[in-house]
C-alpha cells in the first residue's frame, strides 16, 4: 500500500479500532441532543447563534498549498502540534474500502503528534454533489446519531457543517464529533472532519476550528 510516512497505517489502525461494524448496543443514557426547535433550525440551514467557546491554538504553518505535506484543493492552517502526511489510495481493490467513507475518499491526515490528545484532523474528496449531500452521506456512513446539519462560513467560503455522535467499539461509548464540507470551483466536494479518541477535547476542537476559519479553495 503505498503511503508517505507511517499515517496511512495510523488511519488504518484508528479505523479498525474506531470504526464499528454492524449495529451498535445503544447507551444506557444518550448525550444530551439540541432542543427540537434549534436541530430543525440548523437541519433547515440557518446558522447557530452560539458563540464559539474553542481556546485560542497557535498555527504552525498552511497546509493543502504547494510545498506542504498534502496537495489538496483546498488550503488551511494547521495548529501548532500536529503533524501531517498524504495518504494514497491502494492499488488493491479490497483495500480500497480502508480509505473512503461513504462517497469520499481520504487524502490527508493530520495527527495530534505534539499533544496529549489521540486525534486526527482528515481530509476527504467526493468527485461530485453538493456540500449538504456529500457531507450527510458522510457521515451517515460512520455508525453516528443525532447528525444536526448547519449552513456556515468556512473563511469564505459557504460550507456546511455536520455534529453528530459516533459510537465506538473500542471504549463502548458514544462520541461527539464534527465535520464540515465545502464544494470547490470544479465540481467536488471537500470534507475536513475530526476523528479519533479525543475528537471532543477542547484543544482538539480548536484546531479544527482553526482549520475552518481559515480554509480557502486552492
Amino acid at each position: 500500500m503505498p503511503v508517505r510516512a507511517p499515517f496511512l497505517r495510523t488511519a488504518l489502525l484508528a479505523a479498525a479500532l474506531l470504526t464499528a461494524c454492524g449495529t451498535a448496543p445503544e447507551p444506557a443514557a444518550a448525550p444530551s441532543a439540541a432542543p427540537s426547535g434549534e436541530a430543525a433550525g440548523e437541519s433547515a440551514g440557518k446558522p447557530s447563534a452560539e458563540p464559539s467557546r474553542e481556546p485560542a491554538v497557535k498555527a504552525a504553518g498552511p497546509l493543502g498549498g504547494p510545498g506542504t505535506a498534502c496537495a489538496l484543493p483546498v488550503s488551511f492552517s494547521l495548529a501548532e502540534g500536529w503533524e501531517a502526511a498524504a495518504i494514497e489510495k491502494p492499488k488493491d481493490p479490497a483495500l480500497a474500502s480502508l480509505v473512503t467513507q461513504g462517497p469520499a475518499t481520504v487524502l490527508c491526515e493530520a495527527k495530534s503528534e505534539g499533544t496529549p490528545d489521540i486525534a486526527f484532523l482528515r481530509v476527504w474528496t467526493a468527485p461530485k454533489g453538493s456540500a449538504r449531500s456529500v457531507l450527510k452521506a458522510f457521515a451517515e456512513a460512520d455508525e453516528s446519531k443525532g447528525i444536526v446539519l448547519t449552513d456556515l462560513k468556512a473563511g469564505a467560503v459557504p460550507a456546511v457543517e455536520a455534529r453528530y455522535s459516533v459510537y465506538s467499539k473500542l471504549t463502548e461509548e458514544w462520541r461527539r464529533t464534527r465535520s464540515f464540507a465545502v464544494r470547490t470551483d470544479g465540481g467536488a466536494v471537500v470534507v475536513v472532519g475530526l476523528a479519533g479518541l479525543d475528537s471532543g477535547e477542547e484543544a482538539v476542537t480548536a484546531a479544527y476550528e482553526l482549520a475552518k476559519s481559515t480554509l480557502r479553495l486552492s
